[in-house]
Formats: structure tokens, C-alpha cells, sequence
């Protein structure tokens, strides 16, 4: 991600973009003409609490409903027969040789680059929790 993020400085570097006087009267107009919502003006209408009492009785019955109805087409559960111990089979007998892998360079450069972005993202995440608490 370091090569990345250093090849993409270095494209945002060439770029070279002129903004038409046109425009900047145009954005700053935009910007100019934006004005922050005002703490005084209704956000909108309040219900009366019968409201909230008739969706939450609606939402239980409903709820209660479903699972009177899931209960009810359920088939009884098979009883659980213990099963009996088996004679162990005679399987062969694997002999295994078990080598370390041996990496290429690039692949071990990548395993590198992979373990410095965690490192970093790990780092990323611990901060934003220090943040928050």
C-alpha cells in the first residue's frame, strides 16, 4: 500500500488544473448561498403517544402471532437413539513428509508488504477506539 499511496502523491502532483473564473464564481456562490439549518424550525410533527402505544402492541401481537404459528407446524422432534460403540476399522497406515515451504523472494517481499499494511491498519483501528473513548 506504501508503493500505492506514493504513486498516487506523485500522479496528484503532475496534475496541472486551472479553474475558469466562471467556475470559481460559480462554487463560490454555491457555497455562499448555503445557510445552516436553524435550530427554531420544527423538524416535524409530533405524534401522540397513543401512537407509539399502537405500533409496539401491533409489532408484540404480530411477533406472537408468528411464533404461535412456527410452534405450531413444527414436527416433533425424533427421539435420540445413543448409538452403540463400533469396532475401529483398519485403515492403512499414511507416513507423511512434511516439508517448509521454501518462498521465492517476490512472494516473501509480498508476505512483508502484507504484514506492514495490518501493522498499519491495526495502529488505524486502535486510534480511531482511542477516539472514541
Amino acid at each position: 500500500m506504501d508503493k500505492l499511496a506514493k504513486q498516487l502523491r506523485e500522479d496528484a502532483g503532475k496534475i496541472d488544473a486551472t479553474i475558469s473564473a466562471e467556475l470559481d464564481e460559480r462554487i463560490r456562490a454555491s457555497l455562499q448561498g448555503i445557510t445552516p439549518e436553524s435550530a427554531n424550525e420544527p423538524r416535524g410533527s409530533v405524534r401522540p403517544a397513543l401512537f407509539w402505544w399502537a405500533s409496539s402492541l401491533t409489532g408484540a401481537a404480530v411477533a406472537i402471532a408468528i411464533i404461535a404459528v412456527i410452534n405450531l407446524q413444527a414436527p416433533e422432534p425424533a427421539p435420540v437413539v445413543p448409538q452403540t460403540a463400533q469396532a475401529p476399522l483398519n485403515l492403512p497406515k499414511i507416513e507423511w513428509h512434511a516439508r517448509t515451504a521454501v518462498l521465492t523472494s517476490p512472494l516473501e517481499q509480498e508476505i512483508d508488504d502484507l504484514q506492514a499494511d495490518l501493522k498499519k491498519a491495526e495502529q488505524a483501528v486502535r486510534q480511531d477506539i482511542d477516539k472514541l473513548f
